[in-house]
């Protein structure tokens, strides 16, 4: 057991000075004040120090992306010790451009060794390509039969994408809502939006002329352009998910804090919005015939880092910028009961910082990862 004493909590709302006492995985309590026998804990002081639930980043290339440019373009894979500097406690891992030289199979396997060293982990079968890359006979049967794999994802408005027709989308969207259905998962497709003609409007095209709700769409990067901002505004208000990149943003009107800012003045509905950072995915520029220009590779850490932006830097209080990138995110994962929150009976996701927002003490899943600003845990190969 832990108990984490006079700590300035945010459950993301501000809650105020509270004990919390960690039992196992889970929050036991969160009281003014816990009384128990010291013996039987480890004591961490939270005195003049902030708790917040860990992040939730739900599009990271754990298997590493990349690859645009030949083989020496692979990017490697995510390590654990790039979790703890993130403040990342729950992770979903997807493929990307290459799914040729990267599997499904592969993919499982890494989302089963971040399960196994304390995190919390899914992932998504799939890729760019169409008929979709699967472990098992078909996208459903994965989602179904894996508890692992929770969606599926697929690249529209890309000259790196299959072309996929509207038939063909609806079809992998139909099966992957059913899926979702029969094993209580999200019904999620993902979708990597590029920087096409096309825009969000294949996935306008479907939703309308089938019986598809919008929410089993899930478009991500829509901060690419100020078209997608745009279009990407109206989806939310049609009662779609719509996320944003941290990290990539080539200008200050495309950052996530600034989006955030426009979307709440056009009654967009913030707890629609979510932010990722397309950890260890290659950002790449391209000329007019489609030839690599430049490749490199986005930060784990961007999420982390667009938060502090908004407190220290853009006038958010530090209960409204958490909620993009822990309750939103939970909300739309299935995840609501257990993630997301600081609260009794979730699960002992913790971040502890200090009065400038750096992350002292790493808590996932009530294992103490990073404690006191050291790294106490080592990984394998790390």
């Amino acid at each position: 057991m832990i108990l984490i004493k006079n700590i300035d909590l945010y459950a993301p709302e501000h809650v105020g000075v509270k004990d919390i006492l960690i039992c196992g995985e889970r929050i036991e309590r969160i009281e003014e004040q816990i009384g128990i026998d010291e013996k039987y804990l480890t004591i961490i002081d939270g005195t003049g120090l902030l708790a917040i639930p860990g992040i939730i980043d739900q599009h990271v290339h754990v298997t590493g992306g990349g690859g645009e440019g030949g083989f020496s373009t692979r990017a490697p894979e995510l390590r654990m010790v790039d979790l703890i500097q993130a403040g990342i406690t729950t992770v979903v891992g997807m493929l990307g451009t290459d799914a040729s030289t990267r599997s499904v199979e592969n993919l499982v396997a890494k989302t089963k060794a971040i399960n196994e060293q304390g995190f919390t982990a899914f992932c998504l079968t799939g890729s760019y390509q169409y008929p979709s890359p699967t472990l098992t006979d078909s996208v459903k049967n994965d989602i179904v039969f894996v508890h692992e794999i929770i969606g599926c994802k697929i690249a529209i408005s890309d000259h790196r994408s299959s072309q996929m027709t509207a038939e063909e989308m609806t079809r992998l969207a139909s099966e992957v809502k059913v899926a979702g259905m029969l094993s209580g998962k999200p019904q999620m497709l993902v979708v990597h939006l590029g920087e096409g003609k096309g825009g969000l409007s294949p996935i306008f095209n479907v939703v309308d002329d089938s019986d598809l709700p919008i929410n089993v769409f899930r478009p991500t990067h829509l901060n690419r352009s100020d078209r997608l901002i745009k279009e990407s505004f109206e989806f939310a208000k049609h009662g779609g998910y719509v996320d944003y990149t941290c990290g990539s943003s080539p200008s200050e009107r495309s950052r996530p804090s600034t989006i955030t800012r426009a979307a709440k003045e056009a009654n967009v509905p913030l707890h629609k919005m979510t932010f990722t950072s397309d950890g260890y995915g290659s950002f790449s520029t391209y000329d007019r015939e489609g030839n690599l220009e430049s490749i490199g590779i986005a930060s784990l850490k961007a999420v982390f880092d667009e938060l502090v932006y908004m407190v220290k830097e853009s006038g958010f209080r530090l209960d409204e910028a958490l909620p993009f990138m822990t309750t939103n995110v939970a909300a739309g994962l299935n995840l609501s009961d257990s993630k997301g929150m600081l609260k009794t009976g979730y699960d002992a996701d913790i971040l502890i910082l200090n009065e400038e927002l750096e992350i002292e003490t790493f808590i996932a899943r009530g294992n103490v990862l990073k404690l006191d600003g050291d790294i106490i845990q080592r990984f394998p190969f790390e």
